[in-house]
């Protein structure tokens, strides 16, 4: 039975450009950014960072990576911009993806996430959805 008093781990995934890390600049499209930095979140504290090297992108390239970031734990991802597939593809793997069309800085994504200022991404918001929300 998991303890009710136990810090909440969150992991978050932003795509980066290089060299990735909190100080990175976010990348604008989850399926053509560099890397992606992987922050665990317990409690209040950040515990953990890491960078994930991105495959290069092609036409429906983009599963591959969200297998990757399933793989690791990720609970969460921050984007700008991703493709319909991809969204989906995230929901399988129970992973929240968040729109955050306005951050510069891996870190200030994070910020945003943790802060509860982003909303979950909706169909109509990615690349080819028709609502011209992708932001890349």
């Amino acid at each position: 039975m998991p303890d009710k008093d136990a810090p909440t781990k969150r992991v978050i995934a932003v795509p980066s450009d290089r060299p990735g890390g909190l100080e990175a600049s976010r990348s604008g499209h989850f399926g053509h950014c560099d890397c992606h930095t992987i922050v665990t979140i317990e409690g209040d504290a950040v515990t953990s960072v890491e960078v994930v090297a991105s495959p290069p992108h092609t036409e429906g390239g983009c599963l591959g990576p969200v297998e990757r970031l399933a793989s690791v734990g990720v609970t969460e991802i921050v984007v700008g911009g991703i493709g319909g597939r991809p969204l989906a593809h995230f929901a399988e793997f129970d992973i929240d993806v968040l729109y955050d069309p306005v951050s510069p800085l891996v870190k200030e994504a994070v910020e945003a996430a943790l802060a509860g200022r982003l909303q979950q991404m909706t169909l109509q918001q990615t690349c080819g959805g028709g609502g011209g929300g992708c932001s890349h």
